[in-house]
């Protein structure tokens, strides 16, 4: 059984938001009954929401290239461009997304929100009277997560909820270029742990970075981080 991941709960301050239809609410909520429908839609509301202008739309090729929302759809690789597929059928089917191929050189599928806008800009690219590029920043969800979120999963592990408390308390103290120089330090000396990347940054922070002679000495860098001071936040 798989286990379902953690949520370390919505950050402090002032965040972005996304504006939701409530006819998404009260007449297609009740009606989708397909769970990678529900999450294409989600997901198209989210990246329709960040655009300007009036001719926004969500491309097939982003969609393909966000590994978060493929991850969310499928958790084998070669599922979840077939989950995606057929998702978009789905909210398209239903009439919730309207679908554009409109050819040329840059044969770009293009899905646009059934709304009168919506629906506008969608004419108009069939028309031609528009380019697909036009207005269409590319997007993803990795693009707006922390960046220290993303540095993690990428070199240590998996996030759980008390890792990203922990990463929040990190960033909030310590400038994010050490974070990320850390963590490379901890992928290039093998050890994958965060104990490991938190003693150096309390280390830095204590005794001073920039001043340190082991910066211009990598292999005395090396030994210190592996064989001295922080031996004791390797797990052999």
């Amino acid at each position: 059984m798989k286990t379902s991941k953690g949520f370390a709960g919505f950050p402090a301050g002032k965040q972005p938001t996304t504006p939701v239809p409530s006819a998404f609410f009260t007449e297609l909520l009740p009606a989708i009954d397909h769970l990678g429908e529900l999450k294409v839609t989600l997901y198209a509301l989210w990246a329709l929401g960040r655009q300007q202008g009036s001719r926004r739309c969500v491309q097939m090729e982003d969609l393909q290239r966000d590994p978060r929302l493929l991850e969310a759809l499928a958790p084998r690789a070669e599922d979840a461009l077939e989950a995606l597929r057929d998702s978009l059928e789905r909210a398209v089917a239903r009439g919730t997304l309207l679908r554009v191929e409109p050819g040329g050189e840059s044969n770009q599928v293009c899905f646009f929100l059934n709304s009168p806008r919506g629906r506008a800009a969608a004419e108009g690219l069939r028309e031609g009277a528009w380019s697909q590029d036009e207005d269409a920043p590319a997007v993803g969800l990795d693009a707006v997560r922390p960046n220290v979120f993303v540095l993690y999963e990428q070199n240590i592990g998996p996030l759980t909820p008390l890792i990203a408390e922990t990463l929040r308390e990190a960033e909030a103290t310590y400038p994010a270029a050490w974070i990320e120089e850390e963590l490379r330090i901890a992928v290039e000396n093998n050890v994958r742990r965060w104990r490991y990347v938190q003693a150096i940054l309390e280390d830095w922070q204590t005794k001073g970075r920039e001043e340190r002679e082991d910066l211009r000495q990598p292999e005395a860098a090396r030994r210190r981080y592996v064989e001295g001071d922080f031996a004791d936040f390797i797990e052999h």
